[in-house]
């Protein structure tokens, strides 16, 4: 079974941007999905991005046009690019292959 570690979050005022990274300790090649989901205090975990092993991409639309996701095979790596960040983007953010779930990484949007 792949395991999966995010890095990347941290505090951030409002405007501004980060990049989390998703590593995979093996392969991603032949992984079809990989996304990001998150979770804010006090609600349910949802939907952010996905890439399919083609390239493939999907958003959330609250995240539509300020994030990007995007896919590094050769270093089992993805990651999730977020600029304009919000408040309201405030949540730990986890990375996923449907199958298994990484720890999270905290994202906190505020001045």
């Amino acid at each position: 079974q792949v395991q999966l570690v995010e890095s990347g979050g941290g505090l951030v005022q409002p405007g501004g941007s980060l990049r989390l990274s998703c590593a995979a300790s093996k392969s991603i090649f032949s992984i079809y999905f990989m996304g990001w989901y998150r979770q804010a205090p006090g609600k349910q975990r949802e939907f952010v991005a996905r890439i399919t092993s083609s390239g493939s991409t999907d958003y959330a639309d609250s995240v539509k046009d300020r994030f990007t996701i995007s896919r590094d095979n050769p270093k089992n790596t993805v990651w999730l690019q977020m600029n304009s960040l919000k408040p309201e983007d405030t949540a730990v953010y986890y990375c996923t292959n449907l199958h298994r779930w990484g720890q999270g990484t905290q994202v906190t949007v505020s001045s």
